[in-house]
């Protein structure tokens, strides 16, 4: 067998022009390799490991599993992290002959890898022991992965720490901090966005100083959700130097300079290509200001005139009401804005209603691709209607964004809406977010 597969991969490398081959070359390659796979002798290790354990929950059931198979075959596989979150919840497994699948699938994207301990079950845990490949699917939150674990893995143990116990997972930062790489440092610091908190506030105040620039951006973000913490405080101040609240104008004064202290406070001193410097410290500075120190409603506040600098304060206001995740000003400054991050502070209700009235004004663009992806899902009959008028008011046109349209709506919509979209109109790209809609209720009907 090792002749006969020696002479196929000298045929493949100098082609069968150089080197005659006797038969179909890609059909015994084929073969071969099925016999190659299949005549594996098994290793001491591998021998030694004994058979999987036998399993304690039940499988999906066969629907749910063909159609698993179907969407890891390639139909519809942007559905696969929807049909592992929903199977997941029943606590069921998947069938045995699609845990290998599944785990390559894992290797290859670590966003899915969460479901994946609950699916494969005992033979899925007993197959990633014989595979270097799966390993992950061992890499169980411990103290030990938190010392020796990748990058990844470690991410992951804080994350779920950090959940459970932020004090704890704050804890664990502080006492191996300097140690950390840059990298590192800037990953983890993120992950204190949980559970964030006052209690936090020393060791945030503390990662200003850090050589990073990174870690010292993250740090002031966070310092910037704490109304109460001495960075808040101290741009409350700056503002305050720099700009006049009156009764129907706001009199704006950037900063001349910007000195080491507020370069320490996440203000970078050197500006975007096509922006002024001064203008850029005033955004910045604006951005990271408390935003109870307006005073007043955001929406009188926003329509307030600003002397020469309105873009820079209002460009600040929404860098603050998305890190404060303040829904008054989000609101107010939606209509001056529309972004996806100003969405994210309202709730889910009425990003939904906001989201609508945006769909029925806007045309289809990139602006509006955008803003749909900050509305939570699934969406209700209000928003999917409106943005089933807009595909088919334009579906004649056939704008170029009309097939990612098309998707999304496919893809967040209610799936128990699918009778609704497939009754609107005949038209091809209306039927055919139906159909996505009716496989995705099929889909979560075959997992209840």
């Amino acid at each position: 067998m090792n002749d006969a597969w020696d002479e196929l991969v000298s045929a493949a490398l100098m082609g069968t022009h150089r080197r005659p081959y006797q038969g179909e070359l890609l059909e015994s390659a084929a073969v071969h390799v099925v016999r190659r796979r299949a005549g594996r002798l098994v290793s001491e290790a591998e021998a030694a490991g004994g058979a999987a354990a036998g399993e304690e929950a039940e499988a999906v059931s066969r629907a749910a599993g063909e159609r698993l198979a179907r969407i890891l075959g390639g139909e519809q596989p942007r559905l696969l992290p929807e049909w592992l979150q929903a199977a997941a919840k029943t606590g069921r497994r998947v069938p045995p002959h699609l845990v290998p699948d599944l785990l390559d699938q894992g290797a290859r994207d670590r966003s899915i890898r969460a479901h994946l301990g609950v699916l494969a079950g005992h033979r899925g845990r007993w197959l990633a022991g014989l595979n270097p490949g799966w390993a992950y699917l061992l890499a169980e939150p411990t103290g030990e992965t938190w010392e020796l674990g990748s990058a990844g893995d470690r991410r992951a143990y804080l994350r779920e720490l950090r959940a459970a116990d932020p004090a704890k997972a704050r804890g664990l930062l502080e006492g191996g901090w300097e140690k950390e790489t840059p990298d590192d440092r800037a990953e983890f610091l993120a992950l204190l966005a949980e559970g964030l908190s006052m209690d936090d506030e020393p060791f945030l105040e503390a990662a200003l100083d850090d050589r990073r620039r990174e870690v010292r951006q993250h740090a002031a973000d966070l310092l910037t959700r704490l109304p109460d913490s001495r960075l808040s405080h101290r741009m409350a101040e700056r503002a305050a130097a720099c700009l006049t609240v009156r009764a129907r104008t706001i009199i704006a004064e950037p900063p001349r300079a910007c000195d080491k202290e507020m370069e320490r406070d996440g203000v970078r001193a050197k500006p975007p290509r096509g922006t002024g410097e001064r203008a850029w410290w005033l955004q910045q500075i604006v951005a990271r200001t408390p935003l109870a120190f307006w005073g007043g409603p955001a929406e009188r506040l926003v329509r307030k005139r600003i002397s020469d600098w309105d873009r820079e304060v209002k460009a600040g206001w929404v860098r603050a009401a998305v890190l404060q995740g303040d829904p008054g000003w989000a609101r107010a400054l939606f209509a001056w804005d529309p972004l996806a991050d100003l969405l994210a502070a309202l709730p889910p209700a009425e990003q939904e209603a906001v989201a609508a009235d945006f769909v029925k004004r806007h045309g289809v663009d990139g602006q509006l691709i955008m803003v749909l992806g900050g509305v939570s899902v699934p969406w209700g009959a209000d928003l999917a209607l409106a943005v089933l008028k807009k595909i088919l008011k334009v579906a004649g046109s056939q704008p170029w964004n009309l097939g990612e349209l098309t998707r999304i709506a496919g893809e967040c919509i209610d799936p128990a809406l699918h009778a609704m979209a497939a009754a609107l109109s005949p038209e091809p790209p209306v039927q055919e977010v139906a159909a996505l809609l009716r496989f995705r209720s099929d889909m979560l009907k075959e997992l209840a």
